[in-house]
Parts: C-alpha cells; structure tokens; sequence
C-alpha cells in the first residue's frame, strides 16, 4: 500500500482496533485462480508480533484450494480491513479563499494485514472458530445466539461444508488519510464541517481529522 509518511500508521494497537471494529474483510491472493478475492468475516487474535488472523471459506468456494496450495508453497495472501472513509470537498478549506489552489479528496482508514495462508481442517478447531465468531458479532444483544443452540447434527453438516484457515500476519500496513497533509486552519474547517455534514461516520471522522492517533467511539 502507499503510505506517504503522514499518513503512515505504526501503532499495533491503534491497526487491532479498526480490524476488530470491522471484522468483515477482504481476502486478497494471487495463485492458480490469477487475482482472486473473497469478502469474508474474520476473527483477530493477540498471538505473534502481529496478531493471528483466522477466518473460513465455503467449501464450493475455488479460493480454498489456491490458499491451501499457496500457504503449502510459502506465499501469502492479503486480507484488507476497511475504516471509515468520506468525501472532502475543497470548500471546507479556509485556505480557499486565498489563493484556490485546492482540489478535492477523500478521507479515509484502512489495514493490510499479510500473512500465510494455513488450511485448517479439524472438526473441534472449525466448531470452535464458528462459536467464537458468532460470539464476537452476538456480544451486546439481549438474547445472543450461540450455536449450540441449533441442532447438533445440522451443525455438523454446516462444518463439513467450510474450510478454516489461520493466517499468523508477517506484517501490517495501516494507513489514516485524515487530512493530515493540510494546515491546521484547514483541517479545523474540515472537522468542523465533517460535524455539521453528520453523514454516516462523520463525526468520527472529525475526530481522527482532529487527531489522527486517537481511537474513534466507532470506525
């Protein structure tokens, strides 16, 4: 990913954040399929320098094979977490009026995680995977579902229909385009209008635009 050097993020911590807030990625490999890649929800774990990705595909899913045989070769795959992100229109710079050489943009976070691919195949291992899974999205209702408490032999079949993979990341890329590049007179009308805009995670947004190191109420 390019990361020029203010948008460059190294916090650990600050990259675990945005991928547990948006679990649902995208993984990314380039094997016998050519290009391929599959939206898919994804577990986080505190294991390694970088953490520990795991996840599953459907087993009629061609992208299994590929990961299995590059995860054998000892290649890796990509997976992209995406944060917030929004449109920055040239009129909320104060700097404008001076001498209008402004252009728009769009703001926004993200993650590449990299790391390579080991298939999981055990039963007990995919039973677990789903239970922590569906926990981790579950967490917070009033009444949470769990698997058990659909019927044990229909669950069986759901697991033989899947295919878990765990990725131990070599690196993570991190990268908060959140106007940094901009005086601070620009990035306050940026924040300020980004509040008044109230779209989605505007305000969020205004607050990474504010500080880029702070870790948003959502992402």
């Amino acid at each position: 990913m390019y990361q020029p050097e203010h948008f460059k993020v190294e916090d650990r911590d600050l990259m675990h954040s945005l991928m547990r807030a948006r679990p649902f990625a995208t993984l990314v490999s380039a094997g016998r399929l050519g290009l391929y890649a599959t939206p898919l929800p994804t577990v986080l774990k505190d294991e390694g320098v970088h953490g520990v990705i795991e996840c599953h595909l459907a087993r009629a899913n061609p992208h299994w094979k590929d990961l299995a045989q590059i995860g054998a070769d000892g290649g890796e795959g990509l997976i992209i977490f995406q944060g917030i992100d929004g449109y920055i229109t040239p009129s909320w710079y104060p700097s404008k009026a001076e001498n209008q050489k402004v252009v728009p943009t769009w703001n926004y976070a993200a993650v590449h995680a990299y790391g390579r691919p080991a298939i999981m195949e055990d039963a007990t291992w995919k039973r677990c995977h789903v239970a922590e899974l569906t926990d981790q999205q579950e967490r917070g209702r009033s009444v949470p579902w769990s698997v058990s408490d659909a019927p044990e032999d229909y669950v069986q079949v759901m697991l033989r229909g899947i295919v878990g993979f765990r990725f131990e990341i070599a690196r993570l890329e991190g990268k908060w385009k959140m106007s940094q590049n901009r005086n601070a007179q620009d990035r306050a009308g940026v924040a300020r209008s980004l509040v008044d805009r109230g779209e989605w995670h505007d305000a969020e947004m205004a607050e990474l635009v504010s500080s880029p190191s702070a870790r948003p109420a959502r992402w």
